[in-house]
């Protein structure tokens, strides 16, 4: 009999966390999520503050804080599966807010709303087909943060 040791598969992200597994979900109601096959690439996922210039004529330096939370758009990469692809052309474009997850492997979760547009990727010789996923962030993100008790110690 062939014994494997598991604890070489469990997800210690102590040391860093390699990306394999990652998923991404999509949900009309936010509590349903629908896992979108073939994921290839997640951008960044975050929120930078806008600067406000608080300088008044009395400073010899320029005085900045920090304002609301500027979201961009993100365009998260699939590997092009047929179905995939044609699960999503429907709602595409149609201007309705989805709720979008995340998941890492450790479990962190990453949420967020918006709609959607597709894009096809360009096709090569003996290259594999793929397209985007282009969310116009409308709210959020957030982050849950894993609940294994793992905490990067």
């Amino acid at each position: 009999m062939l014994k494997i040791d598991l604890q070489k598969f469990a997800v210690d992200p102590s040391d860093g966390l390699v990306a394999t597994g990652t998923t991404l979900g999509m949900s009309t109601d936010g509590t349903s999520f629908t896992t979108i096959a073939g994921l290839k690439t997640v951008p960044d996922i975050g929120a930078d503050p806008e600067t406000v210039d608080v300088t008044d004529l009395s400073d010899t330096k320029k005085k900045s804080v920090a304002g609301i939370e500027n979201t961009q758009n993100l365009a998260l990469a699939c590997v092009y599966k047929g179905t995939n692809f044609a699960d999503l052309i429907s709602k595409s474009g149609d201007g309705n807010q989805y709720h979008w997850k995340v998941t890492y492997p450790d479990g962190l979760v990453a949420t967020f709303q918006g709609s959607f547009t597709l894009k096809i990727g360009n096709v090569a010789v003996n290259g594999a087909m793929d397209f985007t996923i282009t969310v116009v962030v409308s709210d959020g993100p957030d982050f849950t943060a894993p609940s294994t008790g793992t905490s990067g110690q």
